[in-house]
């Protein structure tokens, strides 16, 4: 059935025509009753409430890059605020304030730039490539809104070296430490089971998304030219490059009889959906999570640029979100509307009683390789 319905968003997109370019403006979303469904399960939003919420979010997505230029070196961070329907941009000067209001968004005071927060995390980034990182420390962001670097440690791990390496980075900087529902965080590939994934090895993974002669997906999925074979077991194509750790992302050149579409699977419980670009949503936005495990789920963006720390070593440029995720779905879709936001990663919990998933941004990834992502 979730083939039936993928064929169908096939001859759509023949129809419209695939165009190479993922950096057109995003169009007024076309709201799929699934989609609606979706949110208002995993959000606990009616059908009203959801609706417009995608419509605000499409909005604020838009202006972002804008406001955060008026704001200028005042720029504090910027997110979507749910309760006003807004991009809220926080500024250290309130000068700046009436040209950032100009384009549409909402302001309010900053106490750190957004420059120094970010050079907090980079200091603290370093001490993760000297692996002085702690492992009961499970990642580390900044956060526009607490005005500070949020550091999470599990509960339970505050160990005499926790303490000495949060008394280290504290003298950098604002840091503010999280042991709330933390969890060592996992990647999410699986053993060879059941599914709509693809395979290499012994371990199954979920497609990211496509893009012209591939698709994107996480990088500790596989590497090193390695096959890969798709859901049905046939040769699917080989690995064209990975990275893991310091970045979790990979992309598969597409062999053996396999085609690309820009589609992302709602595995009956939604529609699937049509890829149209990859604006970035900024935190504080709806996304939905497709993975060949859970299938489809929804949450918010929490952060961007987040370092997660991994057993196996730290990775970068994270996105984190409350979306679920398990064993089996790493590499899957994150995707807000019609826009691409990445690649899942890892991240705890499960999908029974919760959890917080990270995603690689797709387009770091499209950069790196000089891909173009496929869209209708």
């Amino acid at each position: 059935m979730t083939r039936v319905g993928m064929t169908g968003l096939l001859v759509m997109g023949m129809a419209l025509g695939l165009t190479p370019t993922s950096s057109a403006a995003p169009a007024e979303p076309a709201l799929s009753p699934g989609l609606v469904q979706a949110m208002r399960q995993d959000l606990g939003l009616d059908e009203q409430q959801a609706k417009t919420r995608i419509r605000q979010e499409a909005t604020a997505t838009k202006i972002a890059d804008t406001a955060t230029t008026a704001a200028g070196d005042a720029y504090g961070g910027s997110w979507f605020d749910a309760d006003k329907g807004k991009l809220v941009v926080a500024l250290t000067d309130q000068s700046k304030a009436r040209a950032v209001r100009a384009t549409g968004a909402e302001t309010t005071t900053a106490t750190h730039s957004a420059a120094k927060l970010a050079s907090v995390k980079t200091g603290i980034d370093g001490l993760s490539k000297a692996k002085a990182v702690p492992a009961g420390v499970s990642g580390w962001r900044v956060d526009a809104r607490q005005g500070g670097v949020v550091v999470d440690v599990q509960p339970g791990a505050r160990t005499a070296e926790v303490d000495a390496f949060l008394d280290t980075v504290k003298k950098s900087g604002p840091v503010i430490v999280n042991t709330d529902g933390v969890q060592a965080p996992t990647t999410f590939a699986a053993g060879t089971v059941g599914g709509d994934p693809y395979y290499t090895g012994n371990v199954r993974c979920s497609i990211g998304f496509s893009v012209h002669g591939g698709f994107v997906t996480a990088g500790h999925c596989g590497g090193g030219g390695a096959a890969v074979y798709g859901w049905d077991r046939s040769f699917q194509g080989n690995f064209g490059g990975s990275s893991f750790p310091g970045n979790d992302y990979a992309w598969v050149r597409t062999g053996g009889g396999w085609w690309n579409v820009p589609v992302v699977l709602g595995w009956g419980q939604v529609s699937d959906a049509l890829v149209r670009g990859s604006w970035e949503a900024p935190p504080g936005t709806s996304v939905c999570r497709s993975g060949s495990t859970t299938h489809w789920h929804c949450g918010v963006i929490q952060g961007r640029n987040e370092t997660v720390n991994y057993a196996q070593g730290a990775v970068y440029e994270m996105v984190g979100t409350s979306v679920c995720a398990e064993g089996g779905d790493s590499g899957g879709s994150f995707i807000t509307g019609d826009q691409a936001q990445g690649v899942t990663s890892g991240g705890y919990g499960n999908c029974s009683s919760g959890g917080r998933t990270w995603f690689q941004p797709i387009n770091e990834i499209l950069r790196v390789y000089g891909l173009t992502l496929l869209t209708a």
